[in-house]
């Protein structure tokens, strides 16, 4: 049975382990990646974001993810890994869910996330929770990394208007 637990410093060497981990597997490191996942306190959660991981009571900390605020009530869900040792345990499904049920409260304009197509898998989980395919924010937001094909946003109807 999966726990999540939000951000602490204790957690902080996690999300770098875990991002740096599938991103290194997937495609190159890139700026934006190594400032964010090195110091998530000052890059995420003092500008007004947040970050969960999932805890397995075998494996520990399997997974995190993380709400990177871009505007009020503007949340991007970005940087959500699972450790290779978890995948095929549903850890991401689990972990995805959590954390648009949190960002109910959050992100109360748009959110949304940025992807690349190579990633049919996480692209697939998305779809089956509620993002849809956007052009209008890959425009607005698809620069911020090189890797950025695909741009989703959350479509469920909990008070987040269907245009930027």
């Amino acid at each position: 049975m999966l726990t999540f637990a939000p951000f602490s410093l204790e957690l902080a060497p996690y999300f770098d382990s875990i991002n740096r981990e599938w991103i290194n597997d997937m495609f190159k490191l890139e700026a934006i990646d190594e400032r964010v996942i090195s110091n998530p306190q000052r890059e995420i959660i003092e500008k007004g974001g947040h970050i969960w991981f999932a805890l397995h009571p075998e494996l520990g900390v399997v997974g995190t993810c993380a709400l990177m605020k871009k505007d009020e009530g503007t949340f991007e869900l970005t940087k959500m890994g699972v450790v290779s040792t978890a995948r095929g345990l549903k850890v991401g499904e689990a972990l995805l869910q959590h954390v648009v049920k949190e960002a109910e409260d959050i992100a109360t304009k748009l959110l949304f996330l940025l992807t690349n197509s190579s990633c049919e898998a996480a692209i697939h989980l998305y779809e089956k929770n509620g993002f849809t395919h956007c052009t209008e924010i890959m425009k607005t937001y698809g620069k911020a990394y090189e890797r950025c094909n695909v741009a989703m946003r959350y479509a469920a109807d909990w008070n987040i208007p269907h245009a930027l």
